[in-house]
């Protein structure tokens, strides 16, 4: 808590509680100046000023978790890097000016963005429910309190009741819930993995499911039940206009509730900081599947308790997206809707079920480091289509120091050049470069010809 940087929450409690700077600071028992600083993010918001709050304004702490408004400044940067706002040259100091003195106005220009499919951001294209349902993810950074506090008290119940996650589920399905868990042959479910057959009174689940899988599949009709109460305040707040979009978002809620009821959140940082956050050990440890593990790393960040900002994403040979959750990290390789074939995420295809690892540099002078794997969807037989999937995990490379995947590496050595595709992307002479950048003059020269087939105007 002594590093909490809110400063844009609490001017927006003390103008809804319609005090002066002077007259919250001194309920608050700390100077004008003080708060000022607080406000501007230019002080932290200590445990006992936040303490304080919530005595005083019943202020919920948990509201702390939405976030820095469009993300914080670096992910506005990012959108601010878009060719149509290059002759404006907002610098850094002016864009946190803009932050700390109008978050509103900063928040509506993002989702304004945003909504306009513009760039680097989250394009919440209102025609498309699965990017309204993520627009709706990202607003929460993937953290959804509620479901991990119902979650980890549902799990504590379950270990007394049974040693073994699955037998306990099984259970609380069957007497409290009235419905028997059975494992069905693939040639009477060839299709399906997960069947709730109201009529029998029965949760059915193909044998095709491997034992992470079957456990997950039982927690989420679990969670669909007894978490119905917190999913449907959270699908309300979110007031879609689409039911397509309400639909996934609930799914995704649901799916949420059964990962945490599998990986409690309290117990799940514990292991992951005395491992350091080491994947494949925390499967073993918490009966999970690595595509699991590496959702779950991603939601972290419980106010007080917050683990390292993991982004995740999941591609295909394509380099398809089908999931991609930026959280805390704001990283724009997760936010971005292209990728850089020279990012080694890709290379994974290549080694099936293992790790590849990667240092990155953007464009922007941040540096990431990455690891990815395989991951094959269930249910699949002999014969059939083989679908197959990278999942990569991420986060700044300052902060990936104490991670087990990250020794022997020099995180402050030469790191992989990358872009956010070849359209966001402004360097110049690079051999992989399929198209121009957006918003760059093309430059021609019949008398020479460099690594790229493509030379534009640069900065």
């Amino acid at each position: 808590m002594a590093k909490l940087i809110a400063g844009h929450q609490v001017r927006r409690l003390r103008r809804q509680a319609g005090l002066s700077q002077a007259a919250m600071a001194e309920q608050l028992g700390i100077s004008a100046s003080y708060l000022n600083l607080i406000e501007r993010n230019q002080r932290p918001l200590t445990a006992q000023v936040l303490v304080q709050l919530t005595e005083l304004y019943d202020f919920d702490p948990r509201t702390l978790s939405a976030g820095s408004p469009g993300g914080g400044p670096e992910a506005i940067r990012r959108r601010l890097n878009d060719p149509m706002f290059q002759d404006l040259e907002i610098d850094r100091a002016e864009l946190e000016e803009w932050l700390a003195g109008a978050p509103g106005g900063a928040e509506a220009f993002a989702r304004a963005y945003d909504r306009l499919g513009g760039g680097p951001g989250i394009a919440a294209d209102t025609s498309d429910p699965t990017a309204l349902a993520r627009a709706e993810i990202e607003r929460w950074r993937n953290h959804f309190a509620d479901l991990d506090a119902a979650a980890e008290a549902l799990a504590d119940e379950l270990r007394q009741s049974a040693g073994e996650l699955y037998a306990a589920i099984a259970e609380r399905l069957r007497v409290k819930h009235s419905l028997t868990l059975r494992i069905l042959p693939v040639d009477v479910m060839p299709d399906t993995l997960r069947r709730l057959d109201l009529h029998a009174r029965q949760l059915q689940l193909s044998e095709m499911l491997d034992p992470a899988s079957r456990t997950f599949q039982a927690a989420y009709q679990l969670g669909a039940i007894e978490a119905r109460a917190e999913i449907d305040a959270l699908a309300k707040g979110a007031a879609f206009a689409e039911r397509a979009a309400e639909r996934l978002y609930r799914r995704h809620l649901t799916g949420y509730f059964a990962a945490a009821l599998m990986m409690p959140y309290a117990r799940f940082l514990r292991a992951c900081e005395a491992t350091g956050y080491d994947i494949e050990l925390l499967q073993r440890r918490f009966g999970a599947g690595f595509e699991q593990v590496a959702h779950r790393l991603t939601t972290l960040q419980r106010v007080g308790a917050r683990g390292l900002p993991f982004f995740m994403i999941r591609i295909d040979r394509a380099g398809q997206a089908s999931k991609r959750y930026a959280g805390a990290s704001a990283s724009p390789l997760a936010e971005a809707d292209a990728r850089c074939p020279l990012w080694r995420l890709h290379n994974a295809f290549d080694r099936p079920g293992r790790i590849e690892r990667d240092l990155v540099e953007l464009t922007d002078g941040s540096r990431w480091f990455s690891f990815a794997r395989t991951v094959h969807p269930q249910g699949r037989r002999a014969g059939d289509v083989g679908a197959e999937f990278v999942v990569g995990l991420g986060l700044a490379a300052d902060l990936a120091g104490s991670l087990a995947l990250a020794r022997g590496m020099d995180l402050s050595g030469a790191a992989t050049p990358i872009g956010l595709g070849c359209r966001a992307c402004t360097r110049p002479q690079c051999p992989q470069r399929s198209a121009p950048p957006a918003g760059r003059a093309l430059l021609f020269n019949d008398r020479e010809r460099g690594l790229s087939a493509f030379s534009f105007v640069e900065d």
